[in-house]
């Protein structure tokens, strides 16, 4: 049993805020940590002046873990105002991460759980922030603002960040919102993907970071975007973003490989014939069923569905069908043809990229033929199409048996061989890319030998099959419900599809967020041309928990010469399906978007008719793929944000490891002391809780959490320190009484290790003061423990021996000696230094920060002379049109937009000096501004002095 003095510095200790220290996060965590998430951690926390980091570890390497780490570590300093913003999607899946990984109390909030309240928006926030962990989603935030806004977050971790890349625009306005709502709190943004396209996206999530650190987006795209200067841009990035990748991981983290299998299948004559018959007409420049301002979009989504299946061609030509019909019945009205409307693609086309796949030159030329119809031609050839679009429909219906249906049940058979080989279990997931095509192989899977063996899951969720499985989960899972219907349904059909079934068929929503490490099989039964797709899909299985390798089989008909042509490209030119890494930052970092390589092959399934021209033009493809790729401005990707140091990670990884021993001892003697009355103490760190302190905290049998058990049990609670229980406990410790002068008999043959420095002790006695010092600014509070010490024969004593002495066990007996006087004065020498040291800290900080806004003001006035030059070459195009004018009147004119253009750049001359005026009165305001946050306060407080001596 310890003493008073004990409790009340261990818990001290453990409770203390200190900065650059996750200790108590890491010690609640259940889960296994690297060192790369403690980094990025530490990273994120680093500076208190700062609004936002940006998290951007590649795809499976714990951002999740790495914000919780934040959030719990922030849920144990009592600064609870948090929230987690996310898709809608990956609510409920976030809610589990913190309650399993982290013990952190969650709540789901949507329009529907406020209903739920009979609370208004801002009564709700009212009563639950602080109280857990708020999840919301991305457009919940856009809706709410006004609410939102009026909260005090102390942390806003943001998912999926990469959704808000372009908040700076105009018209992004859910990002913009989003941005607005929380741009006075601390922020971290996750996203493995924080560059895709290009440079411009990262100057979009910088305005979630800081508002001034860059200028205007115009002198950012030409400094970095035009100019290149990467290593600077790198330099004044570094502080915000943190980028790991799997290949800097490899000593540590165990990945599978992943193994490729191809599937072909041998189409019939008559499903070639189909195929080659709808391929014409998709080609054809002016039809009504691929309206002009909608043409490659929709031809895209048909020939995907026509490679999908017969079922998923056959249903959209239903719909077009009946557009045509409806147009042919109001044709006198003209109006316009809005083919594809967003029920639309939900229904036939899931998860479908809104950017446009449309030029507009073409579009104009289109509709200029169009132009130059009559009326009865156009008529005449509506109802042609009408009744070719009656046939390809009866066709669809009539093909007989499906070749590459039939192929997927070879593909199951060497998949799960595969599976029975590596010893994993025999689960699969499919992708298909068409919701009609997911109908179509459940039906088929079902009667042909897998019945109540499959799943489904897509964007809606909304099959009776998978409504069943929904409604038998919340029977046995009411607890573990959200109140929110999609996220639930969501919840339940992977949990299914882990326990019970054997195959999931899933849509492109199951891409995005699920983790499906407990599954080593998955299927492209249809293959996306955008390779970032594609990574994504595998990413959900191959990913950090993985066990076994990961088998993917991608299906190929063996008579399209383009399918071939993209599976090579795909295979070979991205490694996206066989090694470690698959497509990485090594190549998807260095390429342009996905979207626009899918625009490209679109375009040569689109033109191209021989496989001669099929040839010819992938391997154009190739070769511009290949410059791309070899291209050393490309190298943003790989080396803009990397700051990663094995050795240093190592040490800190070793330096937490004994913080958190020397913390699990601390917490273990400190709940025997506030419990000494209310339970039973066993060895192993168990013990059965007779009387419970509170309501809230059941009586039971506990064990200490620890780095070596971290299985969840329903024999034992877990003890933790942000438990209710643990929490009562430190609170009774920090109350002890320790007012009283005692002498301290601490017993060296007592504890079970060499303390060679208490060792060199043995037999000495003297004094020990413990003082707690808080040093509190607006933006953080820092506190200390410091130790003065002496023996009997004058000789003063550092920390580390205060330390160690105060882990032995010890008698305790009241004394009427008081402390000598210089035992005051040496604590208040060791304070002073202490508050000397966190200045310095504070002028380092202030340094940064001061760099920071002059490099934004120099953006800001580039900006400004960047006009000044635009206007200039204006200027000089103007004269030498004057100097080429064929008559006078031209001449004059040319003359007059010269004076126009002069006035202009007396004006930009005359905006640029009162913005010099401006920048420096900001300056001034945001100096001051930051030193009014790190103004310092300082309190001591004297715990303790006691005597000791070491026996």
């Amino acid at each position: 049993m310890i003493t008073p003095y004990h409790a009340k510095y261990y818990a001290l200790d453990i409770t203390l805020n200190r900065a650059q220290d996750i200790s108590r996060s890491l010690f609640d965590a259940q889960v296994d940590l690297n060192p790369h998430q403690i980094d990025a951690a530490l990273f994120a926390l680093k500076n208190p002046l700062q609004q936002g980091v940006l998290l951007a570890d590649e795809v499976g390497l714990g951002k999740t873990i790495e914000a919780g780490l934040i959030l719990c570590q922030l849920w144990a300093e009592r600064k609870r105002q948090l929230m987690v913003v996310c898709p809608a999607s990956l609510r409920k899946q976030w809610a589990n991460e913190l309650q399993e990984k982290f013990n952190l109390p969650s709540l789901v909030v949507d329009k529907t759980v406020i209903k739920k309240s009979g609370l208004k928006p801002q009564a709700f926030f009212n009563q639950h922030t602080g109280k857990q962990v708020l999840i919301v989603s991305h457009h919940f935030v856009a809706q709410q603002s006004s609410t939102l806004l009026l909260q005090a977050w102390d942390l806003v971790a943001i998912d999926e960040a990469h959704k808000l890349r372009n908040a700076h625009q105009k018209s992004n306005k859910m990002g913009k919102a989003i941005r607005d709502t929380f741009a006075h709190c601390k922020k971290i943004l996750l996203t493995a993907t924080p560059l895709q396209n290009s440079l411009m996206e990262l100057y979009g999530l910088s305005t979630f970071l800081d508002d001034y650190l860059f200028g205007e987006a115009k002198q950012f795209r030409k400094a970095y975007v035009n100019q290149g200067r990467l290593e600077e841009l790198k330099d004044r990035l570094s502080p915000y973003v943190k980028r790991t990748l799997r290949a800097d991981v490899l000593e540590y983290v165990r990945y599978t490989k992943r193994q490729a299998v191809t599937q072909t299948f041998e189409p019939t004559e008559k499903e070639l014939a189909f195929y080659e018959q709808i391929s014409d007409f998709l080609r054809r420049t002016n039809t009504f069923a691929l309206p002009a301002s909608q043409r490659h979009l929709t031809g895209l989504i048909l020939r995907k569905l026509l490679a999908s299946s017969p079922r998923a061609i056959a249903a959209t030509l239903q719909t077009i069908l009946a557009r045509l019909q409806n147009l042919l019945q109001n044709f006198q009205e003209n109006a316009p043809l809005d083919l594809w409307q967003e029920e639309d693609l939900s229904s036939d086309y899931e998860d479908w990229d809104d950017e446009s796949h449309n030029q507009p030159e073409q579009i104009e030329e289109l509709e200029e033929i169009s132009k130059n119809e009559s009326e009865d031609e156009k008529l005449g050839r509506l109802k042609a199409e009408i009744a070719e679009i009656q046939g390809f429909i009866e066709q669809a219906h009539h093909l007989g048996e499906d070749s590459k249906i039939k192929a997927l049940l070879r593909a199951l058979d060497v998949g799960f061989g595969k599976m029975a080989q590596l010893g994993a279990q025999r689960k699969a997931i499919i992708f298909t890319e068409s919701v009609k095509t997911q109908q179509y192989l459940f039906d088929f899977l079902n009667q042909h030998g897998y019945a109540q063996e499959v799943v489904m899951f897509s964007g809606t969720n909304s099959s009776s099959h998978s409504q069943a499985i929904y409604q038998n989960w919340l029977q046995t899972n009411l607890e573990q419900a959200t109140g929110s219907i999609d996220v639930d349904k969501r919840t339940a059909l992977i949990d299914h599809f882990k326990h019970q079934a054997s195959i999931m068929i899933a849509t492109e929503a199951g891409a995005e967020g699920v983790n499906l490490q407990f599954c080593s099989l998955l299927i492209n039964y249809d293959l996306p041309w955008n390779p970032q797709r594609v990574e994504q899909r595998i990413g959900r299985c191959h990913r950090y928990g993985q066990k076994f390798d990961v088998v993917v089989i991608n299906f190929l008909n063996n008579r399209n010469e383009a399918d071939k042509r993209v599976l090579q490209l795909l295979a070979q030119k991205f490694a996206l399906f066989e090694g470690v890494f698959g497509a990485s930052d090594k190549i998807l970092g260095k390429i342009e978007s996905g979207l626009d390589i899918e625009r490209q092959i679109a375009a040569i399934y689109d033109q191209c008719r021989t496989p001669e021209e099929i040839q010819a033009a992938f391997d154009r493809l190739q070769a511009e793929l290949d410059q791309q790729i070899q291209d050393q401005l490309e190298r943003t990707r790989t080396e803009l944000f990397k700051h990663f140091d094995e050795d240093v990670l190592n040490l800190l990884k070793n330096a937490l490891t004994d913080r958190l021993d020397k913390m699990s001892r601390q917490f273990w003697a400190v709940s025997q002391f506030a419990l000494s009355e209310r339970a039973i103490f066993e060895q192993s760190h168990q013990f059965l809780l007779t009387h419970s302190p509170d309501l809230a905290i059941p009586q039971g049998r506990y064990r200490l959490i620890s780095a070596q058990d971290k299985a969840v049990s329903t024999a034992y609670h877990l003890h933790r320190l942000n438990s209710t229980l643990g929490e009562w406990c430190l609170t009774q410790a920090l109350a002890a009484n320790t007012q009283d002068i005692v002498e301290l008999r601490f017993k060296l043959d007592q504890y079970d290790a060499k303390l060679s420095v208490i060792e060199q002790a043995k037999g000495q006695s003297g004094w020990l003061r413990l003082d707690k010092m808080q040093t509190r600014s607006e933006a953080q509070l820092q506190e200390e423990l410091i130790f003065t010490a002496c023996n009997d024969q004058g000789q003063w004593l550092d920390q580390d021996f205060c330390q160690k002495l105060l882990s032995l066990p010890a008698d305790m007996q009241k004394i009427q000696q008081i402390p000598p006087l210089s035992l005051d004065d040496q604590a208040r020498r060791s304070i002073d230094a202490k508050i000397a040291q966190l200045a310095e800290q504070n002028k380092d900080l202030i340094q940064t920060q001061m760099e920071r806004i002059d490099a934004w003001a120099e953006d800001t006035l580039a900006t400004a002379t960047l006009k000044i030059e635009e206007a200039k070459e204006e200027l000089r195009e103007a004269k030498k049109a004057a100097r080429l004018a064929g008559d006078l009147t031209e001449q004059k004119q040319c003359l007059e937009a010269q004076k126009v253009i002069e006035r202009s750049i007396r004006r930009l001359r005359n905006e640029r000096e009162e913005l010099e005026d401006e920048i420096e009165d900001k300056k001034d305001e945001l100096i001051a501004e930051i030193d009014r946050k790190l103004k310092q306060k300082t309190s001591v407080e004297q715990v303790f002095a006691i005597r000791w001596q070491i026996s």
